[in-house]
């Protein structure tokens, strides 16, 4: 995990493990999506650190703060960024904010989703306790099942279409490009950026980062987006076995690109490892580059359609 702060302070060694309750970071730029309050909320939003780095959990008001590059370098593209936690929790830092800066600095205007999270246990000790026996129980029926999985994201694929539709109803206050809208995930905010492109309606991201998520093969759509995956092999949480996502696009005809790392474990995000899994977001623009999505506003249309740009 990254402990890069919140003001933008460089990367340090990262904390040994374990949880400490923080307050609350002021959050003046995030914009409430106005999906509504969850069902069943149990507890109030609370922060802590983690391994050096900002979590939220209990997030029951699913909010989009904007991270935008400067206007003389702007590429009209933007992404949507969905941080990871399992669904219980949120790496706002590692995952979120520190990618959106990066992507802002290459000229892509970043948008990171605190998505509505199932409820947990008030208090840290709680909340670790429910970590440490879902991490030990069987693995959970929607890792089996598509279809499951699929259905049990209503509240953060909503989440994901309110963000997708804001971003293009100010899209020319912010210089982005309706049709350039894509979205990167981490772990379960990668099972969440792939259900987006596969149930999202009419969010339609243009193209999709899957960063050490689940690889279950789903049926893809004729106009999938092109999407980019990376994950190490001693990831211990997504043990692959195989690619089945991968070969789930490639069946469709649609463009995948796969990083495949030796080492890394999982939740690398931005934190600088001595591992080639570091090197992910450098792909990631690269590719981008690659698929004419860092070419300026209107520019490199050509070179951006997914059917030319192949597998």
């Amino acid at each position: 995990m990254t402990t890069t702060s919140a003001t933008g302070d460089a990367p340090a060694a990262p904390a040994p493990h374990g949880m400490t309750p923080i307050e609350t970071p002021a959050q003046p730029d995030a914009i409430e999506l106005g999906t509504g309050l969850p069902p069943d909320v149990s507890a109030p939003e609370a922060w802590h650190r983690e391994y050096g780095s900002m979590f939220a959990r209990n997030v029951s008001t699913a909010t989009l703060t904007p991270f935008l590059p400067d206007p003389a370098a702007a590429s009209g593209t933007a992404v949507i960024v969905a941080p990871g936690g399992g669904f219980l929790s949120l790496s706002m830092e590692n995952e979120g904010w520190d990618v959106a800066r990066a992507l802002a600095d290459r000229g892509v205007a970043a948008f990171v989703l605190k998505y509505r999270l199932r409820p947990t246990p008030e208090d840290l000790h709680g909340f670790a306790a429910a970590i440490r026996e879902m991490l030990a129980g069987p693995l959970p029926a929607h890792r089996h099942d598509p279809e499951t999985a699929l259905r049990a994201l209503d509240l953060q694929v909503a989440d994901a279409r309110a963000a997708f539709a804001l971003v293009r109803r100010r899209a020319s206050e912010w210089a982005v490009d309706p049709e350039r809208i894509g979205m990167v995930g981490f772990s379960a905010g990668a099972m969440l950026t792939v259900a987006t492109a596969l149930v999202g309606e009419e969010a339609r991201p243009a193209f999709l980062g899957d960063i050490y998520g689940p690889l279950t093969a789903f049926e893809v759509p004729a106009d999938a987006p092109p999407l980019f995956i990376a994950l190490a092999a001693d990831d211990g949480l997504m043990d692959a076995r195989g690619f089945p996502l991968v070969e789930s696009w490639r069946a469709a005809g649609r463009p995948v690109e796969l990083h495949f790392y030796e080492r890394g474990g999982h939740g690398f995000g931005m934190y600088p490892k001595a591992t080639t899994s570091t090197d992910w977001f450098g792909s990631f623009v690269s590719w981008m580059r690659m698929h004419g999505l860092l070419d300026g506003m209107g520019g490199g249309r050509e070179g951006s359609d997914p059917a030319r740009a192949g597998a």
